[in-house]
C-alpha cells in the first residue's frame, strides 16, 4: 500500500525518493499490480532494479521499458521526482502555476517547464467517450465569452495590427455548459452563431434537460428539444432558477488564470488551458458531493498519464508544418 502525501510539502518530502515514486506510479498504472508491456500487453515482464527498467519477454523489437513509456513523460530526460512535484503543482493551484514559476521550483529550464506543462494539460483531458450532460429534470447552464488581449494593454504597433474592430472579433470564442451541481464542459468555437452554439448544446446536452441562457437570439430553437429558458441581462440577471451565474463564476476563474498566471495564451494552445481549468472545477467533489482533496486531484491525474503522447513538434505545430508540405 503506497503513501498518499496530503499536502505540498509532504509530497516534496515523499517523492524526493525515486523508489517511493516507482511505486506510487505503478500502483496508478497497473491498478491490478500486474505490470503488462506497453508495446505487447504481455505480462511476461522482468523488473531490473540497477536500470530502472522493466524487460517484455516475448522476443518483439526494443523489449525494454520505463515507467515513463507509453505515457506524457515518454522520452524525458527530467526525473520522474520532478515530474510528480510538477503534476501536483499543475492539478492543485486553483489559478494555474506559469512556466517561469515551474522552473524556479523543480530546478528545469523555462523551455522545458513550458512543455512539461503542456504535456500535463493533455493527461488532464477528460478520459473515455464523452457523456452527453444533463437529463429529465436536470438544469444545465449554457453561455460563451471571448478571450483575448485587452487593447488598453497593449502597444500602439501591435494594437493597430491585431485590434481590426470591436467586443470579440478579434478573439476566441469559447461556449461553456455546466450541469449545475455536477461537471463543466468546454469548447473553442468560431463564433456565436445559431449553428455554432445550437450544435454545441445538441452535441452535449442530453435532450429533455432544462437548458438556461441569456438571450442571444443564437439560442432560439432550442426549445424543440429542451425545456429552454433563458434571463435577458439588459434587464437582470436573475430570474429565479433562469440564470448563468454558474457560468459567470467559472469565466471568473478561468480568465483570472489566463490574465493574472498565464499573461498571454495562444488561440491554437487555448483548449488546452480550457482543459487544465476543467479539470480542477470537474474534480472539486466527488460523486457523492464530498470535496477532494489535493491528494485525490493528484491521484486522479497520475492515473491518466498512461496513453497519452505530446511531441515537443506537436505542440509547437511544426509536425503540422511539415505534413502540409
Amino acid at each position: 500500500m503506497v503513501k498518499e502525501p496530503k499536502t505540498l510539502q509532504e509530497a516534496i518530502k515523499y517523492f524526493a525518493d525515486y523508489q517511493n515514486c516507482h511505486d506510487y506510479l505503478l500502483a496508478r498504472r497497473w491498478q491490478d499490480g500486474k505490470v503488462t508491456c506497453p508495446k505487447c500487453g504481455s505480462e511476461n515482464v522482468h523488473y531490473y532494479e540497477k536500470y530502472r527498467r522493466f524487460q517484455c519477454r516475448e522476443g518483439h523489437e526494443a523489449p525494454q521499458f520505463t515507467l515513463k513509456t507509453g505515457s506524457i513523460m515518454e522520452e524525458s530526460p527530467i526525473a520522474v521526482e520532478k515530474w510528480l512535484l510538477a503534476i501536483w503543482q499543475a492539478v492543485n493551484c486553483k489559478n494555474g502555476i506559469s512556466s517561469y514559476e515551474l522552473h524556479r521550483a523543480i530546478g528545469v529550464t523555462q523551455k522545458s517547464a513550458w512543455f512539461m506543462l503542456q504535456r500535463i494539460r493533455k493527461a488532464m483531458q477528460q478520459d473515455g467517450p464523452q457523456v452527453r450532460l444533463g437529463g429529465p429534470g436536470t438544469e444545465v447552464e449554457v453561455d460563451e465569452t471571448f478571450i483575448g488581449g485587452k487593447a488598453r494593454n497593449m502597444h500602439k504597433e501591435k494594437r493597430d495590427r491585431m485590434v481590426t474592430g470591436r467586443g470579440g472579433l478579434d478573439k476566441t470564442c469559447v461556449m461553456g455548459l455546466l450541469e449545475r451541481g455536477g461537471k463543466i464542459r468546454l469548447r473553442t468555437v468560431k463564433n456565436t452563431r445559431i449553428n455554432q452554439v445550437q450544435r454545441e448544446v445538441r452535441l452535449n446536452v442530453v435532450f429533455g434537460s432544462t437548458v438556461y441562457s441569456d438571450a442571444l437570439p443564437s439560442y432560439r430553437g432550442l426549445a424543440d428539444s429542451y425545456e429552454h429558458q433563458f434571463v435577458d441581462h439588459a434587464d437582470r440577471y436573475v430570474n429565479g432558477r433562469v440564470h448563468t451565474n454558474g457560468l459567470e463564476n467559472f469565466w471568473s476563474l478561468l480568465k483570472r488564470s489566463i490574465a493574472g498566471t498565464y499573461v498571454s495564451v495562444e488561440p491554437f494552445h487555448l483548449f488546452r488551458y480550457l482543459d487544465e481549468q476543467a479539470f480542477r472545477y470537474n474534480n472539486r467533489k466527488d460523486a457523492e458531493g464530498k470535496p477532494l482533496t489535493d491528494s485525490d486531484r493528484f491521484s486522479i491525474a497520475v492515473s491518466q498519464l498512461a496513453g497519452k503522447r505530446l511531441t515537443f513538434a506537436e505542440v509547437t505545430g511544426k509536425l503540422q508544418d511539415a505534413t502540409l508540405s
